[in-house]
């Protein structure tokens, strides 16, 4: 199993969805964002209350060892007092691909262009 991870993130807004975004890229903490065209219409429960709000979701790809600090990155930029913040491992990829995710937020590399 790679080291690679998909996190997804409900935001508010488009725009606070790519300040995340952004902000992610630039800093190294993911290699890619992407943010999905459309609103999702979301259903939940918060405090003992239901809930229904249309939100961006945005996907990143990041690494196991970058994650604690994306999360912290994304709590400091969301409006939410506790927004979705759900990392799922990769299983499997196409190898370069993964090497790229990796080398992508890696401190040591300089990115490679793809």
């Amino acid at each position: 199993m790679s080291q690679a991870l998909v996190v997804f993130v409900t935001c508010s807004s488009l725009a606070e969805a790519r300040r995340i975004a952004r902000s992610a890229v630039e800093s190294r903490l993911a290699a890619c964002a992407n943010l999905l065209p459309g609103q999702v219409d979301s259903i939940y429960c918060w405090k003992g209350r239901i809930e229904q709000a249309r939100e961006r979701l945005l996907l990143m790809k990041t690494t196991r060892a970058k994650f604690p600090a994306l999360r912290e990155a994304i709590l400091r930029l969301h409006s939410y007092d506790v927004p979705e913040i759900i990392a799922l491992p990769i299983a499997a990829g196409l190898p370069a691909y993964l090497d790229w995710v990796r080398d992508s937020v890696s401190d040591n590399k300089k990115r490679i262009a793809g």
